[in-house]
């Protein structure tokens, strides 16, 4: 206990006392720096990754206009210190950090957040407050209704201020900041510092000192990034092997918008998942129930947008997975920033649809992190993964009563030991979600040396897509086999285009063919106005006859038509595939 005090010995001692509490043994790079002799009193500009210890950092740096030379809080009246967060989930965070690093010397906390009672949270106000934490819009509501009075206010923290700035609340900080008093001190914690972060501490801070860990923690050490290529039609299956592959105690699956979080999350709940959302849809209550549910271990999967995630801090996170890939490298660093949190292990994982991987490529490269490239988990792979996992669970001891040995012996009386090892395995399987099986580009048929048994008399068909619309095998064999009912062994060839895409099914099912083709093109799903047409001969033979009658085989050019695709319902591409379930 003595050599843990000495690592907080510059530290007033109730703060000293507190962390010790906590369980820290020593204090994080950003804690240690805002906390030097140089950074006493000083308006700080802070750069430090998510997960660095920036909250304790912060509530470290205020220490002495809160507790001054007595070390101690005065009665609670107007605020002393004042810290804004981007998000309900961030600022409720602070709130729980700043509450048992300051619990010692009763300090009195009040939270303004939005999609809380704002009634309520006047009243806190009212009755006096050491600090207040809250989100940009709710702070300045009650700034404007005379319930927040900023005369007192000794520090401002600015948390997380690039995505406060991200969000448009520029002017939301703008007026809280000059509503502050000119001499209290500004602490301003970004992960990064683009031009308008540098230009906001430039005009509200006086001899800002610098400090920056970001060059020891850029790229989060302890994350492994790995980037799975797939078929655009696949993303939804990756996703689901993914989960079933690391079985991670948590993992939060990152996507862009609402509709596709709940598109998601039904999809995940059907399939047996444990799996909470989160998005601007939800109240915060919602928000808060599903929060408590993964901290309870009552969902290990969370399906969230990037604004609802922001601040989220689960200490059991050990999978991010980049459903949907990220705007740029910071926006992918933030989120993956959720895991490998003080010194733990976190794995981070962009589904890259294949016509994007250029892309991604250039993104990762630019920004200097390691990206280990490979494909998702096979349904084979994830089976041995099972076996494993299952096996280190049977192999361990356990704790048993009578009646177990009792109920154990009366199988053994009934059936042979392998055999109830046997029934305990299937049972065992039979609670875990099934794993799917993923496209490849090798199974899409290709005639090389001769038609396949089957294929001696075929149809040939066109579709009004081509390479210009990223049409790839890969979910152009199973949008045929959705419009038109095949299976596909069914389906011969493809032969692919700039503008257009041949294929070949045997003649005894190209009537019945065309029936569910004409039948799923009046359905308003994806891909149903994509034009299916029979053609005579194969396409070389089709070639020649246009050039003969003085056309080109592929003169059509594009198709009018929205091909943007949506994620899970085959989206990857810029123009890219129809769904492909």
């Amino acid at each position: 206990m003595e050599n843990k005090n000495m690592a907080f010995d510059t530290l007033p001692p109730l703060l000293s006392q507190a962390l010790v509490a906590k369980g820290y043994e020593t204090l994080t790079p950003v804690q240690s720096e805002v906390t030097q002799e140089d950074a006493v009193g000083r308006d700080l500009v802070v750069s430090a990754q998510t997960g660095s210890g920036k909250t304790v950092a912060f509530g470290l740096a205020m220490a002495g206009e809160l507790l001054g030379a007595g070390d101690s809080l005065p009665p609670p009246r107007q605020p002393l210190a004042l810290v804004i967060a981007p998000t309900r989930e961030l600022a409720l965070q602070v709130s729980r950090e700043l509450e048992w690093l300051y619990g010692a010397a009763r300090a009195r906390i009040a939270t303004c957040v939005g999609g809380m009672d704002a009634a309520k949270e006047r009243r806190n106000l009212g009755h006096g407050t050491h600090i207040v934490v809250g989100t940009p819009g709710r702070l300045r509501d009650h700034l404007e209704r005379g319930a927040l009075d900023l005369s007192a206010i000794r520090t401002v923290v600015l948390d997380e201020a690039d995505e406060m700035l991200d969000m448009g609340f520029r002017e939301d900080l703008e007026g809280i900041l000059d509503s502050a008093p000119e001499g209290r001190r500004t602490l301003l914690f970004s992960a990064t510092m683009p031009k308008p972060i540098v230009a906001l501490a430039r005009r509200y801070q006086k001899d800002a000192l610098r400090i920056s860990t970001v060059s020891e923690e850029r790229g989060h050490g302890d994350i492994s990034y790995q980037a799975l290529t797939v078929a655009p039609s696949d993303i939804e299956n990756a996703v689901v092997n993914l989960l079933r592959y690391h079985e991670a105690e948590t993992a939060i699956l990152f996507c862009a918008t609402r509709d596709n979080v709940r598109h998601l999350h039904a999809s995940l709940t059907e399939r047996g998942f444990a799996v909470v959302a989160l998005s601007g849809e939800h109240s915060q209550n919602e928000r808060n129930h599903a929060l408590q549910a993964l901290r309870d271990k009552r969902a290990r999967v969370c399906v969230a947008t990037d604004v609802a995630a922001r601040g989220i801090d689960l200490p059991s996170l050990s999978l991010v997975v980049h459903v949907e890939l990220p705007r740029d490298a910071e926006t992918m660093q933030h989120r993956s920033g959720r895991t490998g949190r003080a010194g733990k292990k976190g794995t981070a994982v962009l589904i890259v649809p294949y016509p994007r991987r250029r892309r991604v490529e250039s993104m990762l490269r630019g920004a200097k992190i390691p990206v280990e490239w490979g494909t998702p988990p096979s349904r084979e792979a994830i089976l041995e993964q099972d076996n494993a996992r299952l096996r280190a669970s049977l192999m361990e001891r356990a704790e048993l009563d009578e009646a177990d040995w009792a109920l154990g012996a009366e199988l053994l009386a009934e059936k042979s030991a392998k055999e109830i090892a046997a029934m305990l395995v299937k049972s065992a399987r039979a609670a875990l979600p099934a794993p799917e099986e993923l496209l490849d580009g090798s199974e899409a048929p290709v005639r090389n040396d001769g038609p396949r048994p089957g294929f001696e008399d075929t149809q040939w068909f066109r579709m009004d897509i081509g390479r210009r619309q990223n049409a790839d095998p890969r979910w152009i064999l199973p949008l045929i086999c959705r419009r038109g009912h095949v299976s596909r062994q069914e389906i011969g060839a493809i032969r692919i285009a700039a503008n257009e895409t041949m294929f070949e099914i045997p003649k005894a099912i190209a009537s019945r063919f065309i029936a569910a083709v004409k039948r799923t093109g009046q359905a308003s799903d994806e891909g149903a106005d994509v034009a299916f047409e029979p053609v005579d001969g194969a396409p070389r033979e089709q070639a020649r006859e246009n050039r003969r009658q003085g056309g080109r085989p592929n003169d059509r050019g594009p198709r009018p038509g929205n091909y943007a695709p949506r994620p899970f319902k085959g989206g990857g591409g810029r123009k890219g595939p129809p769904r492909g379930r």
